[in-house]
């Protein structure tokens, strides 16, 4: 549940590629236990933005970035990390040949430098994560190369959990899932958003988003068009809000 307190905050982010500006100077900011969803259509600038808050590209001069209020700097995916940020891409980054449970801890290996952990304790850190998802069917001794898409989709939440994020970004999470499995999905979502952990949504399902989300973001053309509140504005607004016309 939202406690109205900012974990992350972007301000005046803006991306400048060669002949390209992907972003200019777009503000956002999402609390504790929300979910907020980003829209736009494609070259909007989510993506950039995403990679922005991840650690893969670093803001032009002047953007800023804050967790828990305080300014950070991302040089690579790894400061994300430590900033307690996690990133579901579409193209999943699981470890196929390796278990359910070695992957969950992949992350952490830093944590445990100079002693090896046992397979006994990767599978109760998988057991205990797993259980706290609703996702008991999923045995963590399994091989990723096994498993169906959308328990591996399921696995990535895990592991992002493992990894103790604050926030979590999935970006297009449902794209090859049937339409149960993307609403098993969003049980999930409900229940990361119900333990506090916020969560940054992209999809262009309109109907998933008025599902799940507590605030919507708007860009059009690497800008910012609005932040609107789910329970006040329609389908309809949000396209308009897209596409920069009724």
């Amino acid at each position: 549940m939202s406690t109205g307190k900012n974990i992350l905050e972007l301000k005046n982010i803006s991306k400048t590629f060669p002949g390209v500006v992907a972003l200019k100077n777009v503000d956002f900011s999402i609390r504790q236990g929300e979910v907020h969803a980003l829209l736009g259509e494609n070259g909007a600038g989510k993506s950039t933005l995403i990679k922005i808050i991840s650690g893969y590209h670093q803001p032009d001069p002047g953007g800023e970035l804050f967790v828990d209020g305080e300014p950070v700097v991302f040089k690579n995916p790894r400061d994300a990390i430590l900033s307690s940020i996690s990133t579901i891409y579409q193209e999943l980054t699981l470890c196929p040949a390796m278990t359910v449970a070695e992957n969950l801890v992949l992350d952490k290996q830093d944590m445990f430098a100079g002693f090896r952990l046992r397979n006994k304790d990767f599978r109760e850190v998988a057991v205990k994560i797993l259980n706290d998802l609703g996702q008991s069917d999923i045995d963590p001794d399994s091989m990723i190369c096994d498993l169906a898409i959308a328990q591996q989709q399921v696995v990535e939440i895990a592991k992002a959990v493992a990894s103790d994020a604050k926030v979590i970004l999935m970006d297009e999470p449902t794209s090859s899932l049937s339409e149960s499995d993307a609403d098993k999905l969003m049980n999930i979502i409900k229940g990361l958003r119900t333990r506090g952990v916020s969560v940054i949504y992209i999809s262009h399902r309109l109907h998933e988003i008025d599902k799940i989300a507590d605030r919507i973001t708007v860009l059009r053309d690497g800008e910012w068009v609005g932040t609107v509140n789910n329970e006040d504005v329609t389908e309809s607004d949000l396209v308009a809000m897209m596409v920069g016309r009724e």
